[in-house]
């Protein structure tokens, strides 16, 4: 038995393991269900990694399913062991609220919460954290034997180097969020990474051994998205490209999909955007029959970028781009300026009146005087956005945005930001 949606997962390269695909076929095809996704706090924002199993779930909502987003608050505190060679340094009960109330913030951008299956947030935390030790131990340790734990890939893997109770336990709780969701939430398939398979598999075996009769509870995980050349995705040269605004700018992260290569971007359509399959084979074409114009990588970074940050940051980021394309920065307010601006090679010089030749040299635009005073009268040197061709020209604090920069241009591409002390 087959499911248009899952067929479309497939098409998509979302779908890595199911515990039980005619199964699930069944169910999808017959009813409209609950399905969840988890993410630990473990930071105060996720990162483009992270929103592949939310955007697998935005799907199923797509297609008239509720979505139940679980925001870690109780695993969290303890640390998820898969795919770590160490323990996790635990956060404080302050930050794990911080971290929640940014994460869940952001699941709100992208799912739709008004509609009559409208998505669920809900926190573990809710119902883990005034649980007992000895409800847990009386209730929840009796379900699974030692043996079964330890055979799991993401607790078999760190025996050499050593494991905690404290992280040992963590599949145990996270099956106890699967089989209270499957209760009270009427959630029967849990979706993750495919790191997070032990973690699934457990969560079924917690509702099998709570339920007398036989309950159709479902796993699916995603495979790890990585580049054509086989290196891990989702890092561009500041480091992790964040969701978070103020740590990923919408400008960089629209950067960071418009320079996706033309061996990668058919299959991140696939897996990031929702445009149709037509869509995208549309773009495939233009790939292949077109590369210069890069309308797939267009239509990639429009897409993401609108999603994770909305129409306006979009329209920002695209001016940006094309005022740095055309060198012409007047098109930018000095907000603006100072984003595309901050990964460019920087100086700092004192706050004073110097003559334009000795600034530029200064600042190592210019290699030396003789070269500077050939930069300027050939027009090669441009002031936040204004060119000077006058040697005579003097530096003040009419050329400094907010008293604090300048962005000094020389010839088409080479960017300096000079800031002052």
């Amino acid at each position: 038995m087959t499911n248009a949606l899952m067929e479309d997962l497939k098409w998509r390269g979302l779908v890595y393991q199911q515990t039980d695909e005619e199964g699930l076929a069944a169910v999808l095809n017959e009813e409209k269900i609950g399905l969840y996704c988890g993410v630990d706090p473990t930071a105060d924002s996720m990162h483009i990694g992270h929103i592949v199993p939310m955007l697998t779930l935005r799907r199923f909502q797509m297609h008239g399913h509720r979505p139940i987003l679980l925001v870690g608050g109780a695993t969290g505190m303890i640390g998820d062991p898969s795919g770590r060679t160490e323990e996790r340094q635990l956060q404080t009960t302050e930050q794990i609220a911080k971290n929640v109330e940014g994460i869940q913030k952001q699941l709100q951008r992208i799912f739709d919460f008004e509609v009559e299956n409208g998505a669920r947030l809900v926190n573990n935390n809710d119902w883990i954290g005034s649980m007992t030790m000895i409800e847990f131990l009386r209730d929840y340790g009796k379900l699974l034997g030692v043996n079964y734990m330890l055979a799991k890939d993401n607790v078999a893997s760190r025996l050499e180097s050593g494991i905690s109770f404290t992280e040992f336990s963590y599949m145990l709780i996270q099956g106890i969020d699967f089989n209270h969701l499957f209760d009270n939430y009427g959630c029967r398939v849990q979706i993750g990474g495919s790191d997070q398979w032990g973690n699934i598999t457990t969560g079924l075996e917690v509702i099998r051994k709570m339920h007398e009769e036989e309950v159709k509870a479902f796993g699916i995980t995603i495979p790890l998205v990585t580049k054509a050349d086989g290196t891990k995705f989702g890092k561009s040269a500041g480091g992790a490209v964040w969701l978070d605004a103020e740590k990923t700018s919408p400008y960089e992260f629209y950067q960071f999909w418009i320079n996706t290569a033309d061996a990668d971007v058919v299959k991140y359509l696939k897996i990031f955007t929702f445009l149709s399959r037509e869509e995208i084979e549309k773009l495939e074409v233009a790939v292949q029959e077109e590369p210069h114009l890069r309308q797939a990588q267009q239509s990639l970074a429009e897409e993401m970028t609108r999603l994770i940050h909305g129409q306006e940051a979009l329209d920002q980021a695209i001016r940006i781009s094309k005022a740095l394309f055309s060198g012409d920065l007047k098109l930018l307010s000095v907000e603006e300026m100072k984003d595309a601006f901050k990964d460019v090679p920087s100086v700092e010089m004192a706050k004073e009146e110097k003559n334009i030749v000795d600034f530029i040299v200064e600042a190592g635009v210019s290699s030396s005087k003789r070269q500077a005073r050939e930069d300027i009268t050939n027009g090669a040197i441009s002031f936040n956005g204004e060119r000077v061709t006058d040697t005579a020209y003097e530096v003040s604090a009419t050329d400094r945005l907010q008293d604090a920069f300048t962005i000094i241009r020389r010839g088409k591409k080479k960017y300096t930001m000079v800031k002052f002390v």
